[in-house]
């Protein structure tokens, strides 16, 4: 694909959960190596942007294209290739409790690689230092570890089979500040490292601030407002600038 076009686009999605509109034509481009940050109050439908994404939610109407594939329509099967180019750090982290932190990062290359076990071992302990923990921790347990921890645990899972996206849910949700700081951090330094393009989204105004490229207001289903970081500091937008100056919402 050309890297002229967007690596992510939605295109008049549609989604309704027990007769409620979650979202009602969603259009959202993100380009190569860009991290768009997607605000909103609790309910706005972040969240399902997201896991329509990566195939675990389908839209009712409308399109979803992953680095140049429509994956709108896609058999679970025929997933599988779209999905190795989009990590996703899931709110609550979704490790495996009964796995060793190894165990978690090793289990997507496991599955989807024909590499030998050296070799596993050793991306293990790179994705680790990318995430900056000591590969002492791969011998835990996730229930051993803090909250901080394990979001980096599951960052790095993310990112084991190298993929060209990244998608954060709620990032910082649950962390102290110094955490949450180290999390946007990590961040901001994935995408420079790794040229990733992401989507965040979130709720933390200052998450936003610090890891965005563009923001991308979602207000009753639809995006409402949609520019670069310092537009949307200035913005005219009514809701936009309420929830602004309120500190945002849920």
């Amino acid at each position: 694909m050309s890297e002229s076009e967007p690596f992510i686009r939605y295109a008049g999605l549609y989604k309704s959960f027990g007769g409620r509109e979650v979202l009602r034509g969603v259009d959202l481009v993100v380009a190569h190596g860009e991290t768009v940050v997607v605000l909103g109050g609790s309910g706005s439908g972040k969240s399902v942007l997201l896991r329509h994404t990566i195939g675990l939610v389908q839209p009712d109407r409308g399109a979803v294209w992953v680095d140049g594939t429509d994956i709108t329509n896609l058999a679970e099967d025929e997933l599988i290739e779209p999905r190795k180019k989009v990590g996703m750090l899931f709110q609550a982290g979704a490790l495996f409790d009964s796995m060793t932190v190894e165990g978690n990062i090793a289990y997507a290359l496991r599955e989807h690689t024909d590499w030998d076990e050296p070799r596993v071992l050793e991306r293990v302990r790179e994705v680790l230092g990318l995430v900056e923990l000591e590969s002492a921790v791969a011998d835990r347990m996730p229930a051993d570890l803090s909250g901080g921890m394990r979001k980096r645990v599951s960052l790095a899972r993310a990112i084991a089979l190298a993929p060209r996206g990244i998608l954060y849910d709620e990032p910082t949700t649950g962390l102290d500040p110094i955490t949450a700081t180290t999390i946007n951090k990590l961040i901001r330094s994935l995408q420079q490292r790794l040229g990733v393009t992401s989507i965040v989204v979130t709720h933390d105004l200052h998450s936003a601030f610090t890891v965005g490229d563009r923001i991308a207001f979602l207000l009753d289903g639809r995006i409402v407002f949609d520019g670069a970081v310092d537009d949307a500091r200035s913005t005219r937008e009514p809701v936009l600038r309420a929830f602004l100056q309120g500190g945002g919402y849920g």
